[in-house]
């Protein structure tokens, strides 16, 4: 039996969130669209992380492998710093944003979610990836996009997305899951702000929208979304703005 925790490089205990990151890792060094080709190795990485990522097949990995080690063999534990206490214990934005990856990564993806909604409510200015290597943020914020998607926080999902994709924009970091995080975005876009967050705040993401490079189809979209917003505050004039250029942009792809 092949040993998946080894091929994705993580320990037996590692969380969800780290098994996704340590595939998407090696998979921009192993995937057929970087290689050329198909190759063994991204065959075995690709296969250990669809037994890992999935809770029951990777429960009945676990159980196989017991009869293949020592019953008496238990990991040693000699970690005496509370990291986590020591980041709670801390207001400054830097620990704040460590403690949010820092609870992603470790199974305790609601009090992620909360502090980050919170810090994003309480400090304005709040960035995650002031504080973070480009690659870490880009990964780690995006796996924190789809709890934010999954609890149905829509609008703090697409500040979060906006960022990771602005930043793609400016270094082409992120090239192989990029896609992946357009798809999200586009789809809370249009699908899940409407009705979940007040008119002000569903215009400033569809505002968001028209710069994230979806196209000419879903930028009349976004318009269109627009005018209705601003003509249910009263702001009439705006309104017939964004429908004009809607029906422009329409014309322009017939």
């Amino acid at each position: 039996m092949k040993d998946y925790y080894k091929i994705l490089g993580v320990p037996k205990t590692a969380t969800i969130a780290e098994i996704r990151r340590a595939y998407r890792k090696k998979a921009k060094i192993l995937h057929p669209d970087v290689t050329g080709k198909d190759s063994v190795a991204f065959q075995e990485l690709a296969a250990a992380y669809e037994i890992l990522s999935d809770i029951k097949s990777r429960g009945l990995f676990d159980e196989a492998a017991v009869f293949r080690q020592n019953p008496f063999h238990r990991e040693k534990k000699t970690s005496v710093f509370d990291y986590r206490k020591w980041l709670q214990e801390r207001s400054d934005d830097e620990s704040r944003a460590k403690l949010i990856f820092f609870d992603l990564m470790h199974s305790n993806e609601d009090e992620a979610v909360n502090e980050f909604k919170r810090m994003n409510t309480e400090h304005p200015g709040f960035r995650l990836a002031h504080w973070f290597t480009r690659e870490d943020f880009m990964d780690y914020g995006f796996i924190l996009a789809e709890e934010l998607v999954l609890r149905q926080e829509y609008y703090d999902a697409v500040i979060l997305l906006d960022q990771i994709i602005q930043m793609e924009f400016s270094y082409a970091h992120f090239k192989l899951f990029f896609p992946e995080v357009k798809s999200l975005a586009r789809h809370v876009l249009r699908n899940n702000i409407e009705g979940t967050v007040n008119d002000e705040l569903a215009i400033d993401a569809w505002e968001r929208a028209l710069e994230l490079q979806f196209g000419k189809n879903d930028d009349a979209f976004f318009l269109l979304k627009m005018g209705g917003a601003y003509e249910r505050i009263g702001d009439f004039q705006t309104a017939e703005i964004c429908r004009k250029e809607a029906a422009r942009i329409s014309a322009e792809t017939e």
